[in-house]
């Protein structure tokens, strides 16, 4: 599949959403920064398997909403960046600071050497970073998801302009 930036790509099958997260994989490095949004069941968590599997690495890949983060290591055919894959719906409850949060969860590796994605991220996990990408997916009635791929950076203190 290719990538298509600011464009909605239909996503008829979960191999179609994970064939999506792969081909972003391509585009990341460690350091970068996943946010992703939609309503429960529409597909996130299989995004972020397609992700790891372009990544290459340890899976399995689950939702991480009771443990809040998971780490994935690169595997040796991988491309040596580590995946941290995050649940951001029960942080930054009470206006408590999700950076600060993230940083107790005392992850093994350093977030600026992975790839961070971050489940139930917009609104709470752009601040982390001062670019990202964000992923917005739909579920539409008949079954089929939406998605939309951003990349959005911080200029002068505003977020979500997009990047040049």
């Amino acid at each position: 599949m290719n990538l298509r930036w600011d464009t909605e790509i239909e996503l008829a099958e979960p191999t179609d959403t994970e064939d999506l997260g792969a081909a972003l994989a391509a585009e990341l490095r460690a350091g970068d920064l996943v946010v992703l949004s939609g309503p429960l069941g529409a597909g996130k968590t299989v995004l972020v398997r397609g992700i790891a599997r372009g990544l290459g690495v340890a899976g399995p890949i689950t939702s991480p909403t009771f443990v809040i983060a998971r780490e994935h290591r690169p595997l040796p055919d991988g491309a040596g960046v580590p995946l941290v894959h995050v649940d951001a719906y029960r942080l930054g409850a009470g206006g408590v600071d999700v950076a600060a949060e993230l940083d107790d969860l005392d992850l093994d590796t350093d977030l600026s050497e992975a790839v961070v994605a971050v489940e139930w991220g917009e609104g709470v996990a752009e601040r982390l970073a001062a670019r990202h990408v964000l992923v917005r997916l739909l579920r539409r009635p008949d079954d089929v998801r939406v998605a939309s791929v951003h990349r959005v950076h911080a200029v002068a203190g505003t977020v979500g302009e997009p990047a040049p």
